[in-house]
């Protein structure tokens, strides 16, 4: 009995001994760790998610995907019903098209106004010369009749034909007055049917950019989610029908304390461990820091001027670039998956 109590007491004191060497060696290892490591498992996945809005409101008539498969930028994914914008580009065409025939009869009228005006310029000076040679007359017969050299009947010959010189240009000279005057007009309604054109080919352009919003394409490669569409369904402008989640966009958003911040800086590298693919090296390095907390870019972000005080640890989002990882583990990454990152603060 004694032997065995003996024994007893021997077996006591290893055990206490192993645990704590075990204790000891394990303590030293995760300080060893944590000096050299900031952790979080307050982490997950996050990529670029391209949302596809309608910019025109109809029918839907085709739709040209799956949901969860891969598309290509510029991919036509869904066709609206076009008919009602066909016809207004053809109103917009047709209106075209009228005012483009009224610049060309303006030009016309400029045309014939402006040869109007040259033979009413020309008239005037034919009748400028008739003038003076008729003034002429009507001097040298006034000077002859006084010394009876020529008739009175011969004198009121050369006024008459003074004063029908003289009328003959002023009607020549307001005839000159009017084509000029016409050509001005004719050139305000050239500038006029001008903006018309502009105006027109605006409606024009505008008509066709609407028709081309009927086929709504890929605004990025990558992989269609959140299928909110179906064939023969009415759309409205501006309705989000669904996202891409785009190619080469995934990166980890990591949640760290504000107190572990002290020791991670742009470039630190990061050992990720994946929660979906545990046994799979991931690695990265610290890309940014967000400029404000989680709590403050909230919907209702705390406001600590109010009520009782209780200081609560905030965390800010750290982007982490995802630099080796293996291909086909890279491709089954998908936003939202829970990861668990590790910072390596010292070298």
């Amino acid at each position: 009995m004694t032997t065995e109590k003996k024994k007893k007491n021997k077996v006591i004191p290893i055990i206490l001994g192993v645990l704590i060497i075990l204790g000891a060696i394990f303590g030293t290892k995760e300080y060893l760790y944590y000096s050299k490591h900031v952790d979080t498992d307050d982490a997950q996945i996050d990529g670029d998610i391209s949302p596809v809005v309608s910019r025109v409101g109809g029918y839907v008539q085709e739709i040209n995907f799956e949901e969860n498969t891969h598309v290509t930028e510029g991919q036509v994914l869904v066709k609206l019903d076009d008919r009602d914008y066909k016809l207004k580009l053809e109103q917009a065409l047709a209106g075209q098209k009228g005012a483009s025939a009224g610049v060309g009869v303006s030009e016309s009228q400029i045309a014939a106004t402006a040869a109007n005006t040259s033979t009413a310029k020309a008239n005037i000076e034919a009748a400028k010369v008739k003038l003076n040679l008729a003034q002429k007359d009507y001097e040298r017969y006034a000077n002859l009749v006084k010394d009876g050299s020529v008739t009175q009947q011969q004198f009121d010959q050369a006024k008459a034909q003074k004063e029908s010189a003289q009328a003959a240009f002023t009607a020549a000279n307001d005839q000159y007055n009017a084509a000029v005057k016409q050509v001005g007009t004719s050139q305000s309604q050239l500038a006029v049917s001008s903006n018309t054109v502009t105006q027109h080919q605006a409606d024009v352009d505008f008509a066709r950019l609407q028709l081309s919003y009927t086929e709504i394409k890929a605004p990025a490669t990558g992989i269609v989610s959140k299928k909110n569409v179906q064939k023969g369904q009415l759309v409205q402008a501006g309705q989000a029908l669904f996202s891409i989640v785009n190619d080469n966009s995934i990166y980890i958003t990591a949640n760290f304390k504000e107190t572990q911040l002290e020791d991670i800086k742009t470039g630190s590298k990061v050992k990720i461990d994946v929660d979906a693919y545990p046994s799979d090296e991931v690695l990265g390095e610290v890309y940014n820091f967000a400029p404000i907390t989680g709590a403050k870019g909230s919907l209702l972000p705390p406001d600590n001027a109010t009520g009782n005080f209780v200081k609560v640890v905030q965390r800010v989002p750290v982007k982490i670039k995802i630099t080796k990882a293996p291909k086909e583990i890279l491709a089954k990454l998908r936003p939202g998956m829970s990861v668990k990152v590790s910072v390596s603060i010292k070298d």
